[in-house]
């Protein structure tokens, strides 16, 4: 007959069983695929035929590789298809992704199992050229010795590296333009500019080459303190005086979604520097449709139209998208392209937040 094992036995074999079984227990607990905790980024400059690279983010439970899987979409970011034999954490921009968008997924494995995380999509793809302008300059501020004006430097294709602004002194019709040794997105308008007027010269820049681009004049620089006052009625500004845009501001300074309404001013004066009040304004956003409509609106006592507008759903809501205004300033009964009428182009920027 076996002998069977003391009590005393048994207490230290069910001793010496527990923490085994709660180690057993623990390991099966702990045991998963790898986790995200960071989302991986991309890394580069997004132009044709330069190599951009995928970070891997940020794991918990000790993924022991990675695999990598690139995507072209849309430029929205939308409508990916994937990059057939691109698996490595570097890829090469090619032709067919200028003007697209490209992302990246980063696979992680462990013994336990396999988790995927996916970057942002890229900024839309510039093509290899020397930077071009599709969108001019613009100078916003009044045209007063003393006042402050302030650059805008376009849309530009070529994703340039750097940018800069070299002011020009110019005759009253914006021609005969002189460097003014100024430099930086803003300007002291000076004593020596009253009479004549004022642009903005941009050069953008990439390894390809510099692209110029210059805006459209100021109004004539008026001495300083010449624009506060008393608004002159436009029925008493007449040839060869004209109307003149001087500033144009937004409120806020840039569109951040598709909720918010901005408020636009637009402050008019004549070619003498006198405000001007009863002049139809007309702010007309390009391409249309990105923003709702905004009527016809005068300038009031102090020479200005307020106007409000929102996003519609078809500007894309990225910090590379922009949206121009054509903006009119005219007198009741003449032609609005004729006469004392004035035009400008002006643009306000996405900043989604």
């Amino acid at each position: 007959m076996a002998r069977l094992p003391s009590r005393r036995r048994l207490r230290t074999l069910a001793l010496v069983a527990a923490p085994l079984s709660a180690l057993v227990v623990a390991a099966v607990a702990y045991a998963a695929p790898p986790r995200e905790v960071q989302q991986p980024t991309l890394e580069g400059t997004f132009r044709r035929g330069s190599t951009i690279a995928v970070s891997n983010g940020r794991w918990t439970n000790n993924p022991t590789s990675f695999r990598y899987r690139w995507f072209r979409c849309d430029a929205g970011g939308a409508n990916c298809v994937v990059l057939a034999g691109e698996t490595s954490n570097s890829y090469r921009l090619r032709a067919a992704d200028v003007g697209r968008t490209v992302k990246a997924d980063v696979i992680a494995r462990n013994p336990d199992g396999t988790r995927a995380a996916n970057t942002k999509p890229s900024p839309v793809v510039a093509n290899n050229v020397v930077p071009q302008a599709t969108q001019a300059p613009t100078v916003s501020g009044a045209a007063t010795v003393g006042a402050t004006l302030t650059a805008e430097p376009g849309v530009w294709t070529g994703l340039p590296d750097s940018i800069a602004f070299l002011w020009l002194q110019c005759d009253a019709a914006g021609a005969n333009c002189v460097d003014t040794g100024a430099r930086g997105r803003t300007y002291g308008v000076r004593a020596t500019d009253a009479g004549r007027t004022i642009r903005v010269q941009v050069q953008a820049r990439n390894p390809r080459g510099v692209g110029n681009a210059v805006s459209v004049q100021t109004g004539i620089v008026g001495a300083a303190g010449s624009a506060p006052g008393v608004a002159v009625p436009v029925s008493s500004v007449a040839l060869p005086d004209r109307l003149v845009i001087a500033r144009v501001s937004f409120t806020p300074s840039a569109i951040p979604n598709r909720r918010t309404l901005i408020t636009m001013r637009i402050q008019v004066t004549d070619t003498r520097n006198r405000l001007v009040a009863g002049a139809p304004v007309l702010a007309t956003g390009v391409p249309f449709g990105r923003v709702t409509a905004t009527p016809e609106t005068v300038t009031d006592n102090s020479g200005i139209a307020t106007l409000r507008f929102r996003a519609t759903t078809r500007l894309a809501m990225r910090r590379s998208a922009s949206v121009v205004f054509f903006v009119r300033a005219r007198k009741p009964g003449e032609n609005p392209l004729a006469g004392i009428s004035t035009r400008r182009l002006v643009q306000v920027t996405v900043r989604p937040g």
